[in-house]
């Protein structure tokens, strides 16, 4: 990642309530609306050979239900029969049954290693599509939502290799041609891991344009780009120009290099070694500077000029510029400085300190072309003046006044099992990080799509709260802003233990989880009272309050789907969808 600019996250204070109170649970009733389906959604359980955790955070906990954001309350999920389902939601007490928008042409029980189909909206007119078995469907599908104008048409289709899912994707318009760009997520199992989990995590990004060729108007492959990680990542998404990628991960990513590239890459390395070969070796005591530098072979001691100052050096070499020189980190005798040319072609000089005892940190200020060589009793006795901050035992002294930090002090709320993720931006056209920050224990939560037309949003823990973050890739100076905070969410999402979803409404209205069966956690933003309230232990009156609702799905089968629109929450269990209504329409 050299070359990349290290960037934070700079939070808004006034999206930060820090006398948030708490949520308190509210008995208020939620209308809760069920449609049965005439057929079971196209679930695909995890396979004996998918037992790592990646293959479970991609695969078995995939979300089922999609939402299109380009309309909202309209949903969509893939049944067993290959046919993509869509529920438009008008008016909650007059629900119609799914109706079928698209059917896939292969039968997807006929592949053995097949995912679960991935759909995802690129625009209010394109969609893509993946059927789980290694082919990806473009579909112009008209305007979404409405019966009457919607017609899901296959533009392109093609097998890409092995089986993927649909991680992300975005339609664009560029130098007059309509493009699609895709990211498809594998799991593929890695030769080479024989210390690790065996597999690795490929992202490979294909753009997808318009071609006309003699009146002929068909869309085709334009690149396909690979990158590959060892994490599955919890967030990635591509631009809306198309021109870059974001991605969030555990563990860092990097593009595939094809072979131009890599005999490119090899001569940049080559080039950067023989730079980083140091100019010169030298070692120290508490009375002088031993400094060693290898010269030509035909060098000879009248080509050698060294001059010696209280507190600057210059080796020349014939008429050449000079080959060290500058100032040093401490002055020296000059009057007793010497130098020699030892047998195998070396120019050793000889530094005596003016100041004994204090240890130069650098030869020359600022000269990193040297390297600093240190004898074994020197490190022996770095060593032993580091003893005392060391032990082999946990907890050599408990009695002490101020104890070491206990990890046994913390609640479980607080340890991250991924405690150095990081986001990474990449160019598309040099394939190179052009930004990173370092997460640290900002632990990601979820994604939710705001806008369509800007990348989805993260939500990540920061101390106690839940802050959502919007990436403006067109903004360089405010690449990613703080645009809501879910007051103390962090705090109670982890002590959800069985919580598989979280959500939050488009309008920052509320947050909402759900647990594998039946449970649903509805957090809403902290709203003025319409009765006066008093906290009896401050004897002040409370102005909001933010309200906790809980949801008991009458459902014995496990969720496989969670979307949250502003009004209402959309639940999908394997033959049931759900209503729950949150919010009241305007």
């Amino acid at each position: 990642m050299a070359g990349a600019a290290h960037c934070s996250l700079r939070t808004k204070r006034l999206l930060l309530d820090p006398k948030f109170e708490g949520y308190k649970l509210s008995l208020e009733p939620l209308a809760c609306y069920q449609l049965g389906l005439d057929a079971a959604v196209a679930e695909v359980k995890l396979r004996d050979d998918q037992y790592t955790l990646d293959h479970m955070r991609a695969f078995g906990m995939y979300n089922y239900l999609h939402l299109d954001s380009w309309s909202q309350d309209n949903v969509y999920y893939v049944d067993q029969f290959g046919r993509v389902m869509n529920l438009s939601v008008t008016l909650d007490t007059a629900l119609q049954k799914p109706r079928e928008v698209f059917r896939l042409p292969t039968d997807l029980t006929a592949c053995d290693n097949r995912l679960c189909a991935s759909i995802h909206f690129s625009s209010s007119t394109w969609v893509t599509l993946s059927d789980g078995t290694g082919r990806l469907y473009l579909i112009k599908s008209g305007k979404r939502g409405n019966s009457a104008s919607e017609k899901w048409e296959i533009v392109f289709n093609e097998e890409l290799g092995s089986p993927f899912i649909i991680a992300h994707s975005v339609s664009f318009v560029k130098s007059d041609m309509h493009s699609v760009a895709v990211l498809l997520l594998r799991v593929e199992k890695d030769e080479l891991d024989t210390k690790g989990s065996g597999f690795h995590i490929t992202l490979e990004w294909v753009t997808i344009a318009a071609i006309s060729k003699e009146g002929d108007h068909r869309y085709e492959i334009l690149k396909r780009r690979f990158l590959q990680g060892k994490s599955v990542p919890h967030y990635a998404a591509i631009e809306p120009s198309g021109d870059g990628l974001m991605i969030v991960s555990y563990k860092p990513f990097k593009f595939m290099q094809n072979e131009d590239n890599k005999l490119e890459e090899n001569n940049d390395a080559k080039a950067t070694n023989e730079t980083k070969d140091p100019l010169y070796y030298w070692q120290q005591t508490e009375d002088d500077v031993t400094v060693t530098v290898h010269i030509p072979q035909d060098i000879t001691k009248d080509d050698i000029k060294v001059r010696f100052s209280p507190d600057n050096i210059c080796v020349t070499l014939k008429d050449q510029p000079p080959l060290v020189e500058g100032k040093l980190y401490s002055s020296v005798d000059h009057e007793s400085c010497t130098w020699i040319i030892r047998e195998n072609k070396s120019l050793e000089i000889s530094l005596i300190k003016k100041n004994e005892g204090p240890r130069w940190p650098e030869l020359i200020v600022g000269d990193t072309r040297g390297e600093f060589i240190m004898d074994s009793s020197q490190c022996s006795e770095i060593t032993e003046s580091l003893m005392h901050l060391t032990s082999e035992v946990m907890n050599p002294n408990p009695e002490k006044e101020n104890p070491p930090c206990n990890a046994q002090e913390l609640e479980e709320c607080d340890a991250f099992l991924e405690d150095s993720a990081s986001l990474c931006r990449f160019d598309g056209d040099t394939l190179k990080v052009t930004h990173v920050i370092n997460l640290g224990s900002n632990q990601y939560l979820f994604s939710v799509v705001v806008d369509p037309r800007e990348m989805p949003c993260f939500c990540l823990r920061h101390d106690v709260d839940a802050l959502l973050w919007q990436p403006h890739s067109d903004q360089p100076e405010n690449m990613w802003e703080h645009t809501a905070t879910f007051n103390a969410l962090g705090y109670v999402q982890a002590s959800k233990q069985d919580k598989k979803f979280m959500a939050c409404a488009p309008d920052y209205s509320y947050a909402a989880l759900c647990e594998c069966l039946r449970r649903v956690f509805i957090y809403r933003q902290p709203t003025p009272l319409s009765t006066v309230l008093y906290n009896r232990k401050e004897g002040r009156q409370v102005g909001q309050v933010a309200k906790q609702l809980v949801a008991t799905l009458e459902a014995n089968d496990p969720i496989l789907g969670f979307q949250a629109t502003s009004e209402r929450l959309f639940v999908l269990t394997t033959k049931t969808l759900f209503l729950i209504k949150v919010n009241s329409g305007n």
